[in-house]
């Protein structure tokens, strides 16, 4: 029950990078075909970029001694860290477009913080599928949410929702390490 609820929670906080950015895009009344299918594809991202991590992760667990475990709580503490100060910054917005390169550069901007996620997964023993299934599913709903929130909300979440992901993987990070 606990490897569930871990697996919820960080799934959860590394969808709501994206939900943040689309809550942000959904404000500029972006067409809902192109939400579902910015959706999808950022559901993708979110399952190859953290399985690329547990994949190189499980590689070095093999050889690793008894660090990795505290390696990747470090990393997960880390990132996590990195997204409560982001939070505090003053925001420089970038413009994307929903069509061609544009839909591929939002995907992977939102989902290159899973990589070392997937990593320090990689290290303990854990079931690959499971976890970046979670990781696609969350991602691509949360980002529908994002964007339909955003059509009907203001900008307000998107701050706190970025600081909630990254407080939910710093908790994370720590209970690796301790």
């Amino acid at each position: 029950m606990e490897q569930l609820t871990s697996l919820i929670l960080l799934s959860i906080a590394l969808g709501l990078d994206a939900f943040s950015v689309s809550l942000g895009m959904g404000l500029q009344a972006v067409r809902l075909k192109h939400a579902f299918v910015a959706g999808i594809v950022i559901g993708v991202f979110h399952i190859f970029m953290p399985g690329l991590g547990i994949l190189l992760g499980k590689w070095l667990s093999v050889s690793a001694s008894e660090w990795a475990t505290l390696a990747g709580g470090v990393m997960l503490f880390g990132l996590g860290a990195y997204a409560v100060f982001a939070s505090f910054t003053e925001k420089h917005s970038f413009s994307y477009r929903m069509t061609g390169v544009g839909i591929w550069l939002f995907a992977l901007s939102v989902s290159i913080d899973s990589f070392p996620v997937g990593f320090s997964i990689g290290l303990r023993e854990a079931e690959v599928w499971i976890y970046v299934l979670s990781f696609g599913v969350f991602s691509m709903v949360l980002t529908w949410a994002g964007f339909i929130i955003g059509r009907r909300a203001g900008g307000l979440l998107g701050t706190y929702s970025e600081l909630l992901g990254g407080s939910i993987l710093c908790a994370l990070g720590l209970s690796a390490i301790f």
